[in-house]
């Protein structure tokens, strides 16, 4: 019931820029927290940026004055803005929402990610 769907990914070059979207559908009450996370291959997947309900984000150090999170609430979307893109910042990319249902449950959704390849 709930879905989220990752767009923006693609292959660059190192020091180009690139946006990714992600846009929340379903039946639910609320979105508390939105984020996203990726996953390098043979690594485990690791918190990008977040962004809670009250609009505060937090970054990884490794992409702190890079990357920023935004959000349009009207759109049910959350972006990820990434500069100075570097090679290791390769990976799948997945958006991430904390979401509180109509019956008030809160659950964690995931979408399916997109391939971000940064060539040197």
């Amino acid at each position: 019931q709930v879905r989220l769907v990752e767009s923006g990914g693609g292959l660059v070059q190192a020091g180009e820029s690139l946006r990714l979207s992600c846009v929340v559908s379903g039946s639910f009450f609320s979105i508390n927290r939105m984020g996203w996370y990726r996953q390098a291959p043979g690594k485990q997947r690791e918190l990008v940026a977040t962004m809670h309900s009250g609009d505060d984000a937090n970054y990884a150090d490794s992409v702190k004055g890079r990357f920023s999170i935004s959000r349009d609430n009207a759109k049910n979307t959350v972006y990820l803005q990434m500069n100075g893109l570097k090679p290791e910042d390769t990976a799948v990319y997945y958006c991430n929402a904390v979401v509180k249902l109509t019956t008030g449950h809160v659950y964690s959704y995931w979408g399916q990610g997109t391939q971000v390849t940064v060539s040197s």
